[in-house]
């Protein structure tokens, strides 16, 4: 579904907005797929490539601690989503679905050309991921069917942290109410103004149950100043769709870990649960506090989980870098 974004937004300015963003030397801005995207890259160029997705309403930065650390090992791509952050469309069209996210990135992953070897996500980030890792798994058992070239990597792994795989709760209510902020120029354009003088940040973070640094608490607020930001998440909101999502995860063959704080009160944990008993390689990996970021707040710890996991995953004798 593609949805309209209002000419008057304002975008955050990779001038003044990202004078302080975190890693802004490895940032870069690529077009594909109709969009101009901010991606974030590093690590060792002969290394497996980990793709990392933020969730809804967050950015590249929410990664800045899990980015050095796996650095070491991997080569990093790291985006931010359509409309978040400094993604921005080229028109004034941008499809804010599942299915247009994942052929969003599709198109930028075209740019270098490359599959990677795991898909990690965040939230809704999660889902992104293995809706994005089954759409690379047809295309290329399409290319290898047809005689064409392929990347040596079918189906891409994917972890997923505080994955939210299911319907939101109340969304009977939820996704007409978003989809009727998102159809309205002034309710963004407020949003933004509220956040830069009111404590409207600071709560919506509260509700997340992660006690964050402040510096990123920071970037936060900073991304909620932004209209057109705020009506990308609203938009994401509005155009999503998990009610076939079981369906996906059942067929869904490569392996999936997912990692889940045992106290996050915006995707409780039953939502890993649920997914990871569904997926035939399916796993879930418990945290006991953290919260919905919990990998802003325990980077060090995530990162021994997914490192764990994808080294499960690595046929025997083989280096990760």
């Amino acid at each position: 579904m593609s949805a309209r974004l209002a000419p008057a937004d304002r975008w955050l300015d990779w001038t003044t907005d990202g004078r302080d963003w975190p890693h802004r030397d490895i940032s870069r801005f690529v077009e594909a797929g109709g969009l101009s995207f901010h991606i974030q890259i590093a690590g060792p160029e002969a290394a497996p490539v980990l793709l990392l997705l933020h969730g809804t309403g967050a950015s590249s930065h929410s990664w800045r601690h899990v980015l050095p650390i796996l650095a070491r090992r991997y080569r990093l791509l790291v985006p931010d989503l359509p409309c978040h952050g400094f993604t921005r469309p080229q028109t004034g069209t941008a499809d804010l679905s599942l299915p247009g996210m994942t052929a969003a990135l599709l198109a930028l992953l075209a740019i270098p050309g490359v599959v990677p070897a795991a898909i990690i996500g965040h939230s809704a980030g999660a889902a992104i991921a293995v809706s994005l890792a089954s759409a690379i798994s047809a295309r290329e058992g399409s290319a290898a069917t047809s005689g064409q070239p392929t990347h040596g990597n079918p189906t891409p792994a994917v972890i997923g942290i505080n994955g939210a795989f299911l319907p939101i709760r109340g969304d009977r209510l939820f996704s007409p109410m978003a989809k009727a902020l998102f159809s309205s120029g002034i309710s963004a354009r407020m949003f933004a103004l509220l956040a830069r003088a009111t404590p409207l940040g600071g709560n919506l973070l509260a509700a997340t149950g992660s006690a964050i640094d402040p510096g990123g608490a920071a970037l936060y607020r900073r991304l909620l100043t932004s209209s057109g930001h705020v009506r990308g998440a609203l938009g994401m909101m509005a155009s999503w769709d998990l009610q076939r999502f079981d369906r996906l995860l059942t067929a869904f063959r490569a392996p999936l870990t997912l990692i889940a704080a045992e106290d996050d009160p915006m995707v409780p944990a039953a939502n890993s649960a649920h997914a990871a008993g569904l997926a035939p390689r399916g796993r879930l990996m418990r945290m006991p506090s953290g919260g919905h970021l919990v990998h802003e707040t325990a980077a060090e710890t995530v990162c021994r989980m997914i490192e764990t996991a994808l080294d499960s995953e690595r046929p025997a004798g083989a280096d990760a870098a």
